[in-house]
């Protein structure tokens, strides 16, 4: 079982990635106009959206990579570009292509479950958790490390909800720009984050990187 320090580290990095304070605004734009009970119904299903995939990524996901042929570190390597990607989007105060295309926001306003889609996939959970998921699972074996994992997730959903269900008022407060900041400081975060990551998928991939770093 890995050290607490991991596992804080794995939940600050997911809500970095999730950034429910980013997913604020177009979760106000697409219910403006429906009541409360809407909205609470909109970010309940989000939030289980969210714990849903993220959870069935954390005990599939060794299947996956068995079935892919591919090796965690290339994995570790993917996945940390994709964070990076999105580090450099929300230091842009933007939204990421990896998270939302321009076509599924087009979209977004012809579904009825917004919850599911767009807000709880891809907006919220998209590649980036996933990957972050899978990686954070394959460094431990016993039950008690798949059960802290689990534990991280639903932390870091209850946060989302949270975020969510007091979507108005956090937007009315912090406005746009308070918004940004927000963005801003998780993308720096989650930039760090990112380069960690690839960096021990580099080590894990070519060992003689390591006695160069010496």
């Amino acid at each position: 079982m890995a050290e607490f320090a991991d596992y804080s580290r794995f939940v600050v990095t997911l809500l970095a990635i999730l950034t429910p304070f980013a997913a604020i605004p177009v979760f106000l734009a697409l219910t403006e106009g429906q009541g409360h009970a809407f909205r609470a119904r909109t970010a309940d299903m989000a939030a289980l959206t969210v714990l849903s995939v993220l959870v069935v990524s954390a005990f599939t996901g060794d299947v996956l990579l068995r079935v892919l042929g591919t090796s965690l570190d290339a994995f570790r390597v993917g996945g940390g570009i994709v964070l990076f990607l999105m580090a450099l989007s929300m230091l842009n105060a933007q939204i990421s292509p990896v998270q939302q295309t321009r076509e599924e926001a087009d979209e977004a306003g012809t579904k009825s479950a917004l919850g599911v889609v767009p807000i709880g996939m891809p907006l919220l959970v998209g590649p980036g958790a996933i990957s972050s998921t899978i990686i954070e699972m394959k460094r431990g074996t016993d039950w008690t490390h798949g059960a802290a994992v689990v534990a991280c997730i639903v932390v870091v959903c209850a946060g989302v909800w949270l975020s969510l269900r007091l979507a108005e008022p956090i937007g009315k407060r912090l406005g746009r720009i308070g918004l940004n900041i927000l963005n801003r400081i998780f993308g720096l975060l989650l930039a760090a984050i990112a380069v960690q990551i690839v960096s021990a998928g580099l080590l894990g991939l070519f060992p003689a990187l390591a006695g160069l770093r010496a």
